[in-house]
């Protein structure tokens, strides 16, 4: 599993590539509670930390690639549809959805149509985009941020804060293949936009392909996240979103969670399983198993995320 990560940030001589590794699934549910950067887990199906006073949840969805219709999964809208229901049978309803990119399979605006239909159907009606490179690619992005970007900086790019938390959306997609790129314009008004915040401020920072090298040899990372990384240093918990290779890994780097979602569209062969990424076609009576969202919870007291992906099958187990 060659190239998995490229820099060890904390030169403690982890061996991050095993870690990952055993990280790589599809098919199942984990809960992660997370405070001041550090992980612990539990089975999906077990109590999930609760909540308090203050705290509150919220979703995030991915790559639902609207228009799509090959074998990998002739129902893209059906499956979405299945992710909404999930959400809404959530015992508490949550502030708001998430969704880190690929609303598109082309960019077309009808497939932009079905993703809105589709949305109003949840009871958390506040939804925060970023694009993916689905959505931004043929026309660089114009209809996108008509439809999805309004009152955004530059491709995409904004924040905004709910209940002490402080939350990024940051555009690193653009071209179909290759790595991400984040940009000198978007680096600069990032470095700014943290600059007024406290350090004990956690941050939620989101996007579609991965800020962390998950695996280069396939553009599963970022050219310039190292540089926008560095300005949440001060920071004491910080939480990374993102979507992109369809699958769930996590990793954490000091103060840093790394987390990547499951697609509500198709699964992707894990890093260096295949000869290239793509749609993967699984069993009929499987696909929703490797189909999912993301319920996050913020425990105010504890300044803590706990996290619990969760598949499109059944209870999630």
């Amino acid at each position: 599993m060659k190239n998995t990560i490229i820099h060890d940030h904390q030169n403690d001589g982890i061996d991050r590539r095993g870690f990952l590794q055993c990280m790589a699934w599809a098919g199942t549910g984990v809960v992660w509670s997370m405070g001041t950067g550090v992980a612990s887990s539990q089975a999906f199906g077990q109590k999930a930390p609760g909540g308090s006073a203050g705290g509150f949840s919220f979703v995030q969805i991915s790559d639902s690639h609207m228009g799509f219709n090959k074998p990998a999964n002739p129902d893209v809208t059906g499956t979405l549809r299945a992710a909404v229901d999930k959400i809404n049978a959530l015992p508490q309803t949550p502030d708001f959805i998430i969704h880190t990119g690929d609303l598109s399979h082309s960019s077309k605006p009808e497939e932009f149509d079905t993703l809105s239909q589709v949305m109003t159907g949840a009871k958390a009606k506040q939804v925060f985009y970023v694009p993916g490179e689905h959505d931004n690619s043929a026309d660089d992005g114009k209809l996108y941020l008509e439809r999805f970007g309004k009152d955004t900086k530059g491709k995409g790019w904004y924040s905004f804060d709910h209940k002490g938390v402080h939350f990024v959306g940051l555009v690193n997609s653009a071209a179909l293949e290759g790595m991400g790129k984040l940009g000198t314009d978007q680096l600069e008004w990032l470095e700014a936009d943290l600059k007024a915040r406290k350090s004990s401020t956690p941050l939620v920072l989101f996007a579609h392909l991965p800020l962390w090298t998950v695996y280069p040899d396939w553009g599963w990372g970022t050219q310039d996240s190292e540089q926008a990384l560095s300005y949440v240093k001060r920071f004491g918990s910080v939480t990374v979103l993102n979507g992109h290779i369809h699958q769930v890994m996590q990793k954490v780097e000091g103060n840093v969670a790394f987390h990547t979602a499951m697609s509500t569209a198709f699964p992707q062969p894990a890093p260096g399983a295949a000869p290239a990424p793509g749609p993967m076609k699984v069993p009929d009576d499987r696909l929703r198993g490797v189909l999912g969202i993301r319920d996050v919870s913020f425990i105010q007291q504890k300044h803590s995320l706990a996290v619990v992906d969760m598949t499109l099958a059944g209870d999630g187990k």
